[in-house]
């Protein structure tokens, strides 16, 4: 400052000039905050918020390191500018169950710097991570979220080495710290000290340390050597020689910390013991030389020799690894600090003969990686977009781990060079077993196994005896790989194979390619392992291409006695739901969202849950924009977005629960997958649950089958559009068992068809002459589209009062006719009563010898018209009337008589 000029700083110093550069993290430097929030309130909805007070990023000497709890922990520190400069630092981020942002914003908290604010996941220690930065007030902000998949404690968030330039001129010069030297003036940085060496502060060489003791790289001061155990060497196996044999050899672990020299020091076991060499592995076989070489196209092995595969078949290319002389060229193998994560020259994963196994790491706590890389698939069949399983080819391997504290054995899988991501991870002491892992992208893919013994740095190797061990490795349909054994194909007229068209069977009778059944589907791995074409479940079909089956939105259930029709293609679009809490009982930060989709056309999936974390900031052109999952059912993990609106909601995890339909059905059991009915209230006693069954190839170590996924879909016609989805009250994260889920979509999409029997009519009173019938709707109502209400029917009719008139005119009528017919039997009745008079007087007359009329009465066969006459014409009312005048006294009627030729008229 008196000189007004710039001068270099002297050895053992170091600046930045216009910077300032933060590598000591004892502390949490002079400038910066460290807070953590709860960004959630508590509305009384689950559980209560977590107290997030305690949760802060923590300084850890050489680098900070974020929380791993589920709340927001933010490293921020302002600075004023004096012109346009950068900020920049190292970090380190292995676990996409953290959300790892970084952004700048200015003194009105507007965002100057977003296209970086999501951090990428790093593959390989330390990034280095740059962002330009303006003129005037900045704030850094440093911020993790923390969430865990089923259950399981992320790995947290380090942070090293943050600088920043472009503030005011520095008037003095930084000493190097402890463990790190500047052998030159005018320095910028200063230098790690190499191990086996130390330095103390602003120093300008390192100095050795003494032959009884041992650093670390960078290291402020040296540590006594411990004497020798059996837990700091190893075994491995030399390359097959001439003689087909290999030799035993015990290797010292490095870094070699220990002394042999000390008391009861152990002391490395003498090497050179010979033993013939293991087998070559499937598909290879030796050639001149003792070493193993692949047998060409067109041939197969089984380790001993190459043959050539027989007219109609074809060699399966893959690559089987099950005797371990040595390292695969394909695979590497190398150790990851568990304390800085970088990773170290040195062998993680050791060859014994039959298997491989993790070496003695620098610590307990480092992993030991071992990575298989394969540079693509060709299945033998076409993959189609939507088949039932895009498997294009599956790795299967048998493993074994031997622990006696916590160890991890970690399964990860990387596309394209890009982030591993980890598939599976076992904990503890594991008995031999074997593990399949479905690939279902045709491209590089790299398979990686860490294994870590403890994460907890201790110094000195404690746990060597825990290990993990891989007794085989057989990958399927590998690019240029070699053949086990031969497969029937269909031959060509050229004599090579073709496979068979999607959704064909091969008939091994006639080599011929078979088209599986309407209403089948060509099912690629059922146990037997032969692909055969399986019936489609009930409420499915198979597609034209026979490659799977699906629903078409369409269906047709018995119910109760009756068949109802159901449509609804809208829930094909899918829906989305959060269980709303937190799924740890730690507040509410971030929900798990579940994406349903139940149909769709030819049974493509519709649902899709996306990972925008930790993949959606490559530059463009660098693969897929992000880590897409599509199925029938996922789930991913949301961060919502802050109060402040500077963080968007984010999305991370995604993971398949349902990829394959198995049947729709009013049963609560399928397939043995079974969705109790008590999970969920109960619904309407006459319309049962319509229940979606899927199943996932996604294989885990708990669920050896698969996961499966029930969907009751509920029918509510008060629930428009996509409705509302839940959860079992006892299973808040959709499961109970961890492998079966269970969900209920009440929506009014769901209600069959209306027809006929969901309405009734309801007759008027005639009124003005005219009588209406209108339709109406049962309640409650149960169906939806369909046939509509019929039109109101409007018909003529009469009051009342004229039906009355009406009555009175018929019964008078019926009255009058009644009389009528009753004066017509009563004179029939009256001649009946004149003949039986007639024979009664013959009778007498026989009697007293009298001499009987002529013609008195009508004889038998006699007319009635010609023998008895009125003497006069009446009528019926004139009739009557002389047939009463008539009547003597005696009882008896006079009626006239005609009388015979002769005689005179007379009455009787």
């Amino acid at each position: 400052m008196k000189a007004q000029a710039c001068q270099p700083c002297a050895e053992g110093t170091y600046s930045l000039g216009t910077g300032v550069r933060f590598d000591e993290w004892d502390e949490v430097p002079h400038g910066f905050a460290n807070v953590a929030t709860n960004l959630e309130v508590d509305d009384g909805f689950g559980d209560t918020v977590e107290n997030c007070t305690a949760s802060r990023w923590v300084p850890l000497g050489d680098y900070v390191a974020s929380n791993t709890d589920e709340c927001t922990a933010t490293l921020m520190y302002a600075v004023n500018l004096k012109q346009s400069g950068t900020v920049t630092f190292e970090y380190i981020y292995p676990d996409s169950s953290i959300v790892f942002e970084f952004f700048v914003q200015n003194d009105q908290c507007q965002p100057t710097v977003e296209e970086s604010r999501w951090m990428r996941t790093t593959e390989k220690g330390w990034e280095f991570h740059s962002v330009e930065l303006s003129h005037g007030n900045n704030v850094l902000y440093w911020r993790t979220t923390a969430f865990s998949i089923w259950s399981k404690v992320p790995k947290p968030v380090l942070v090293r080495n943050i600088g920043i330039t472009g503030v005011a001129f520095t008037s003095e010069c930084f000493p190097c710290k402890p463990g790190t030297y500047a052998p030159a003036a005018g320095s910028s940085s200063c230098q790690l000290c190499p191990a086996d060496t130390f330095s103390t502060k602003g120093a300008t060489t390192c100095q050795p340390c003494d032959p009884a003791s041992y650093a670390e790289p960078g290291s402020a001061s040296c540590k006594p050597r411990p004497p020798c155990t059996d837990k700091d060497y190893f075994y491995t196996h030399t390359a097959c020689d001439s003689h087909g044999e290999t030799q035993l050899m015990f290797k010292w672990a490095e870094p070699k910390i220990c002394s042999e020299e000390l008391p009861q020091a152990a002391q490395l076991p003498p090497s050179g013991g010979r033993t013939k060499c293991p087998p070559c592995n499937p598909g290879f076989a030796k050639a001149n030389g003792s070493a193993c070489q692949p047998c060409p196209y067109g041939s197969y092995s089984n380790g001993s020799g190459c043959l050539s595969c027989p007219v109609g078949t074809e060699p399966a290319l893959g690559l089987e690894y099950k005797w371990w002389n040595v390292l695969p060229p394909n695979m590497e193998t190398t150790v990851l600090s568990g304390i800085n994560f970088e990773y170290k020259g040195m062998a993680g994963w050791e060859v014994a003969g039959d298997y491989i196994y993790t070496a003695a790491g620098a610590s307990d706590s480092d992993f030991m990686i071992l990575t298989l890389v394969v540079p693509g698939f060709s299945p033998p069949s076409p993959v189609l977009e939507d088949a039932e399983s895009k498997e294009v080819a599956r790795i299967t391997f048998v493993f074994e781990t031997i622990c006696s504290v916590s160890c991890e054995l970690y399964f990860m899988v990387g596309i394209n060079s890009r982030t591993n991501t980890p598939v599976e991870t076992w904990t503890g002491p594991r008995g031999k077993q074997s593990y399949t892992y479905v690939v279902e992208k045709n491209a590089t893919t790299s398979f990686t196994w860490a294994f870590q013994r403890t994460p907890y740095h201790e110094a000195g190797r404690r746990y060597t005896s825990d290990v993990a061990k891989l007794y085989s490795i057989n990958v399927t349909n590998v690019i240029g790989g070699v053949a086990s054994f031969c497969r029937r194909c269909v031959p060509e007229p050229a004599g090579s194979c073709a496979p068979c068209p999607p959704g064909n069977v091969l008939d091994r009778g006639s080599g011929t390619c078979r088209p599986c059944p309407p209403g089948t589907y060509l099912r690629r791995h059922p146990p037997d392992g032969t692909p055969t074409c399986h019936p489609c479940g009930p409420g499915t079909r198979s597609n034209q291409l026979r490659s799977l089956c699906y629903s078409d939105c369409r269906l047709t259930l018995p119910l109760r006695g009756r068949s109802l029709r159901f449509e609804f293609p809208a829930l094909g679009t899918g829906a989305a739901f959060a269980t709303g809490p937190s799924f740890t009982g730690k507040g509410r930060k971030y929900f798990r969202e579940f994406r349903l989709g139940l149909c769709g056309s030819q049974g493509r999936k519709v649902a899709s849950c996306t990972d925008n974390v930790t993949d959606a900031r490559l530059p463009a052109g660098a693969g897929d924009p992000a880590r897409v999952v599509t199925s029938y059912v996922c789930q991913a993990i949301v961060v919502p977005p802050d109060g402040t609106g500077s963080r968007p909601p984010v999305s991370s995890q995604p993971v398949s629960l349902a990829d394959r339909l198995l049947g729709v059905t009013t049963s609560s059991m399928l397939d043995g997958i079974v969705t109790p009915p008590e999970y969920f209230p109960p619904g309407h006693p006459d319309l049962p649950d319509i229940i979606f069954f899927f199943r996932s190839t996604d294989v885990t170590q708990p669920c050896s089958g698969g996961r499966a996924t029930a969907v009751r879909l509920r029918c509510d016609p008060l629930r428009p559009g996509t409705g509302t989805l839940s959860v079992p009250k006892k299973c808040p994260e959709g499961t109970c068992d961890g492998c079966t889920f269970h969900f209920l979509w009440v929506t009014s999409d769901a209600c069959p068809l209306c027809s006929p029997s969901h309405y009734h009519p309801i007759t008027s009173a005639c009124l003005g002459g005219t009588q209406k019938t209108t339709f109406v709707w049962r309640e409650p109502r149960l169906c939806r589209g369909g046939r509509g209400l019929p039109p109101q029917e409007v018909r003529s009719c009469h009051p009342v009062d004229f039906w009355f008139k009406m009555g009175i005119s018929g019964g008078s009528g019926l009255a009058l006719l009644l009389a009528a017919l009753a004066a017509y039997f009563w004179k029939k009745n009256q001649k009946l009563e004149y003949k039986y008079s007639k024979l009664v007087l013959d009778a007498a007359a026989k009697e007293h010898e009298l001499v009987a009329p002529d013609s008195c009465a009508i004889m038998e066969g006699e007319d009635i018209e010609d023998e008895l006459v009125f003497a006069t014409k009446k009528s019926l009312f004139g009739k009557i009337k002389s047939l009463t005048s008539k009547r003597t006294s005696d009882g008896f009627d006079s009626v006239p008589l005609k009388t015979s030729p002769g005689s005179t008229g007379v009455e009787l």
